[in-house]
């Protein structure tokens, strides 16, 4: 049998959606799944750990990736950059490892146009106001970043009709089996089982 390529899934979602509890939960269904830490130049938040949640770097050395060609996708934020190793992903793929990537809409669309095989997955929230009680319950930002986000989150939600699939976040179990589901859908493709076929029906 031909050796299964990894698949690319990349996740996104606005700001507060619940997205890192969501990884996490798939993580620990799944531990075959590669996470891609993204670099940032953002600051770290309260309990976050470089090369854990992200690779935090300086404006500077991010800079230079760009310049380098080093980064599959990158968009900038809020302010701060966001991106993506290019050199890993690819290896990992080859490997037949499945890599997830947790990236913004920007980003999404430039990894869809550079590896179009891409499974694109965008997680909702229920409603604006459910989003905006989780950005309170975070209390890690002012109101007035927290009305950027929530505006952000509007706009984004607009671009949900670019992606293959449409999770809403409702509760964490739900959602996590959903993604789970889609993951097993795309690996039951015909394209990516035709050497099956083949064994089968031989070289008529």
């Amino acid at each position: 049998m031909t050796k299964r390529k990894g698949e690319l899934i990349v996740l996104s979602g606005p700001s507060g959606v619940g997205k890192s509890t969501v990884i996490a939960e798939l993580l620990g269904s799944r531990r075959d799944i590669y996470f891609s830490v993204s670099f940032t130049t953002r600051q770290p938040r309260t309990g976050e750990a470089d090369g854990v949640n992200y690779h935090f770097v300086s404006r500077q050395e991010f800079e230079r990736m760009i310049a380098a060609n080093e980064l599959l996708e990158y968009a900038e934020y809020v302010g701060n950059y966001y991106g993506t190793s290019l050199k890993v992903i690819r290896e990992k793929l080859e490997q037949g490892v499945d890599v997830l990537l947790d990236i913004e809409v920007q980003g999404a669309a430039k990894v869809k146009e550079r590896c179009p095989e891409a499974v694109l997955i965008f997680l909702i929230p229920p409603s604006i106001e459910e989003l905006s009680r989780r950005l309170h319950r975070r209390n890690t930002d002012e109101e007035e970043t927290i009305q950027r986000r929530l505006e952000k989150a509007r706009q984004e939600c607009r671009e949900s009709i670019h992606y293959d699939y449409l999770v809403v976040n409702d509760t964490v179990v739900a959602a996590t089996g959903e993604i789970l589901s889609i993951l097993e859908a795309e690996r039951c493709r015909t394209p990516k089982r035709l050497d099956l076929t083949q064994s089968i029906v031989g070289n008529e």
